[in-house]
């Protein structure tokens, strides 16, 4: 059910042990939120299990506590290092939130399937995110943008809830300077000098410029936020299998073991975390699930 552009576990971050914690050191410590940290991570070891594909995330475990899936945010072609960005929620983000640089934290990964940028060479690709949904998609930019002749027309479309909310200020000031990336930005609610778009994201779509024929959608967020959104896209134009999804939710073990991220017969750790839409609309649009 999973995006079939790349193997799941290629490149040379594949393990022999996929159970086999590594260790790294943090290298960089940046505070992005009150609640939200990007550290950058370098192996302690003299390996060369540091490539991933855009997508693709990693099990962070910090001794003592425990460990939790984080989608790696940094660009590819730094391959020396791992980049996450993290939202404290509960005891094992909170836990991660509080490291320093030069501490210590064990890696799993990477794990998982890629967002389709090779698929998407020669159409228009259209981004749809909100919030902390930014960071697993900053890979496909950065890519998009170092590959940009491959591909038609770029656009980002990006809510948060407020404007003090918005993720990685400093990188959309500088995409925003491009002339071949069309950003746009809104906020639930205005406060402060803002004066750019209010509403949710969705309403972006309708603004926005591409060729709905030839276009791959891309879309990160809450999953009711990423429902909306896939029924605005088809109604200008994008059909499901044009669609490509993340759905990160309940991945505990990272390799189809435990079940807890079980749909139907997919694992999303292993299967996933990449859908094609319309591989996985059935149960997307099941409340419940």
């Amino acid at each position: 059910m999973g995006t079939q552009q790349t193997s799941k576990r290629s490149g040379a971050g594949t393990q022999p042990d996929p159970m086999l914690v590594r260790p790294f050191t943090v290298r960089r410590v940046r505070r992005e939120l009150p609640d939200t940290t990007t550290l950058e991570l370098k192996s302690q070891a003299d390996d060369a299990g540091m490539a991933f594909l855009p997508g693709q995330f990693n099990m962070l475990y910090t001794y003592g506590v425990g460990e939790v899936p984080i989608s790696i945010s940094g660009d590819l072609v730094k391959g020396e290092i791992f980049v996450h960005t993290i939202r404290v929620v509960g005891a094992v983000t909170r836990a991660i939130g509080k490291l320093k640089q030069g501490d210590t934290i064990g890696v799993r990964g990477p794990y998982g399937g890629s967002w389709p940028v090779e698929q998407a060479i020669g159409s228009d690709v259209v981004l749809v995110t909100g919030g902390i949904g930014l960071a697993p998609l900053r890979p496909v930019i950065y890519y998009l943008l170092a590959n940009r002749e491959k591909y038609g027309r770029l656009v980002l479309l990006y809510g948060a809830r407020t404007p003090e909310e918005i993720l990685f200020r400093r990188d959309l000031e500088k995409w925003r300077s491009r002339f071949d990336l069309d950003i746009q930005l809104t906020v639930d609610r205005a406060t402060g000098s803002w004066r750019g778009n209010v509403g949710v994201v969705t309403t972006l779509i309708e603004r926005a410029a591409f060729d709905p024929q030839h276009s791959t959608a891309m879309v990160c967020g809450p999953e009711i936020m990423m429902r909306f959104t896939a029924l605005e896209l088809e109604k200008q134009g994008i059909q499901h299998d044009r669609m490509y999804i993340s759905m990160e939710r309940n991945m505990k073990c990272g390799v189809g073991l435990c079940g807890h991220c079980q749909i139907g017969s997919s694992f999303v750790c292993r299967d996933g975390p990449i859908y094609r839409l319309d591989k996985m609309w059935s149960v997307f649009t099941r409340r419940e699930l």
